[in-house]
């Protein structure tokens, strides 16, 4: 026998509502049979996030298997040229640029530029075995690997003596860009056995140089500044 749940009056077992309130009879047995539960498990689990361990184990079978699967085809079938120095050159720099990221994150900035560098250095030099000379390698690619490294190793350096702006940074980069420019056309000169003279990065010079004097400006009145600051939103 069952009763109302509203108002507790005794109900026969046909009846579809409570006589006395209307309230709507329902029998749980019937409920499961027209709803079966669900296969799924109500409450949502939470998937096991990957430690940077598994991780660098897994980057470093990956590219260890690449580099040595390609040498040892290198070798062994496709021996006309050492094009496996070209891939085993691309995963160092990879392995190299993903360390601070996964193995070691507390690697300094500066370290890590400089790591980058040199691996950088060493992929060129691997191509170099690939060309008729290495003269590219040692009057132009080293020196403009070298002349890379110190324009990105001079942010992490100038923060620590100076604080580090937007607008800070943008005047680094503009002393960066010319001093790169003319370091870039005197080499490509001294490699082509002509006279040292600059043409297009003086261009680059003249405009850079107009742009730091603005900066310089900016930076040093503190109205101007705040009202850049305001204008642009940072």
């Amino acid at each position: 026998m069952s009763y109302c749940v509203n108002c507790g009056v005794e109900l026969e077992a046909s009846l579809r509502e409570c006589p006395l309130c209307h309230t709507p009879v329902i029998n749980p047995i019937q409920l499961n049979r027209e709803f079966p539960p669900s296969p799924y498990p109500s409450k949502k689990g939470q998937v096991e996030v990957v430690k940077r361990k598994d991780l660098g184990i897994l980057l470093s079978v990956v590219l260890s298997a690449t580099s040595i699967t390609c040498f040892l085809l290198n070798l062994l079938v496709f021996d006309a040229s050492l094009w496996s120095l070209v891939v085993i050159g691309c995963c160092i720099c990879l392995f190299v640029f993903t360390f601070p990221a996964i193995f070691y994150s507390k690697t300094p900035i500066y370290l890590s530029l400089l790591a980058d560098g040199v691996s950088v250095a060493v992929y060129l030099f691997l191509i170099s075995f690939l060309t008729s000379s290495n003269r590219w390698f040692w009057q132009l690619g080293l020196p403009i690997v070298i002349l890379l490294t110190l324009c990105a190793e001079c942010f992490p350096l100038l923060s620590k003596f100076f604080p580090l702006t937007i607008l800070s940074c943008a005047l680094c980069i503009f002393v960066e860009i010319p001093a790169f420019c003319v370091s870039l056309e005197l080499l490509i000169k001294h490699i082509l056995e002509r006279p040292y003279r600059i043409t297009w990065s003086a261009v680059v010079l003249t405009v850079c140089v107009i742009i730091d004097f603005a900066l310089i400006t900016i930076l040093a009145k503190k109205r101007l500044r705040n009202e850049v600051r305001r204008r642009l939103h940072f």
